[in-house]
């Protein structure tokens, strides 16, 4: 899957990678990923490309499906350095894939950016790594709160995680967020990516009868699923998708069942609260996909708006030269002014800046309630 979008004044062209689920039941981030990336490397391309130590470069983006597992992580890697030249990953997703990636991107030197929801990724032992979406150590904790706050008398709660290392990062610290806000945990359960039959999963909730089922980092579909049995067995909890993204994909699947799911990682890109670029590039994925944008999907958008400014600030094309400027880059996202953060929780400033925004799903929509600034991004903003 190519894209080269042409400027006539470019001369040589960067490739930038793509590892994403394109396949399978998460293939809804993967396909949107992909879309965004290339109408950023379009904007840019468009734009004069990027022009450093003289020389004027062209953004290509190249896509590999990693199916959501570690095998083809590695295989997407190695294709990507040995057989493509790549030296610019600008999006992948699974913590699982992206731990793979990761043994060959930092010892061949190569920028990798990321939405794996693990804090293994990061680090200062990973002076490559970039982190280009909200995690649960910037989510979990104004999303739970949030939630709480609207739920007062919320008491108990049952969490479903996909066992795979998205899922086993997630899980723990799930379980402590909830806990601190004094709701008890009735079980924490798992099941394999991949499954189809979630009606056993569904009984099991169902006799433990929680006031709130957090669906962890499971995608849509899956979701969508577990909603459908919960609302044939009666149950009439709080439901919360902690990696809620995709509206459309859920109630595909859910249809009713998921009126009033609280979502953590969506966003209405639509709404007078996003900015012009986002509205834009919302409708245009509706056009091309069928759906809107999400916080996962519109990440590769605002990581190669992160990388050309780091070239331009390191007036280079070198990796070795780009990951020491990406740390302290100022950049204009998608969302507004960002740049990296995140040194008090990773010990190395490697997180994108952006909002946390909290949706829910009212008459088949997503509708967004509130949105906080992490507080390095308000410092960033008054600068």
């Amino acid at each position: 899957m190519l894209l080269l979008a042409q400027a006539g004044a470019a001369q040589e062209t960067l490739k930038l990678g793509i590892s994403a689920p394109m396949s399978g039941s998460a293939a809804t981030w993967g396909l949107g990923m992909e879309w965004a990336a290339e109408q950023a490397a379009e904007h840019v391309n468009e734009d004069g490309g990027v022009t450093v130590d003289g020389k004027t470069y062209n953004f290509e983006v190249v896509t590999y499906d990693n199916k959501y597992s570690a095998t083809e992580g590695a295989r997407n890697a190695q294709t990507m350095l040995n057989r493509d030249g790549v030296k610019f990953i600008a999006g992948s997703i699974g913590t699982a894939p992206v731990r793979a990636m990761q043994a060959l991107t930092e010892r061949n030197g190569v920028i990798l950016f990321n939405t794996a929801w693990g804090k293994s990724v990061k680090g200062p032992q990973f002076r490559y790594t970039f982190t280009q979406m909200n995690t649960p150590f910037e989510i979990l904790e104004p999303f739970y709160s949030f939630i709480k706050e609207q739920h007062p008398d919320l008491e108990t709660a049952v969490l479903i995680s996909p066992n795979d290392a998205t899922g086993q990062e997630l899980e723990p610290v799930a379980v402590e967020t909830w806990k601190s806000l004094g709701v008890e945990m009735l079980a924490s359960d798992w099941y394999e990516r991949g499954t189809t039959e979630f009606q056993p999963i569904a009984t099991k909730i169902a006799s433990l009868d929680p006031g709130l089922v957090d669906f962890s980092a499971a995608p849509p579909t899956d979701v969508g699923s577990i909603l459908k049995e919960l609302d044939v067995l009666g149950w009439e909890g709080v439901k919360v998708m902690t990696a809620g993204t995709s509206v459309e994909a859920l109630m595909a699947v859910a249809g009713d069942a998921a009126e009033g799911a609280y979502l953590g990682a969506s966003a209405d890109f639509s709404s007078d609260s996003a900015t012009e670029v986002q509205k834009k590039l919302n409708a245009g994925a509706r056009e091309a996909l069928g759906e809107p944008l999400n916080g996962i999907t519109i990440s590769s958008y605002d990581a190669i708006l992160a990388l050309r400014a780091a070239m331009q600030e390191a007036d280079s094309v070198d990796p070795e030269k780009i990951k020491d400027v990406l740390p302290s880059v100022r950049f204009d996202s998608s969302y507004g002014p960002s740049g990296f953060g995140g040194a008090d929780v990773y010990d190395y400033p490697q997180q994108m800046l952006i909002p946390v925004i909290v949706t829910q799903v009212v008459d088949g929509k997503a509708v967004e309630l509130t949105r906080s600034n992490p507080a390095e991004l308000e410092a960033l903003s008054n600068d």
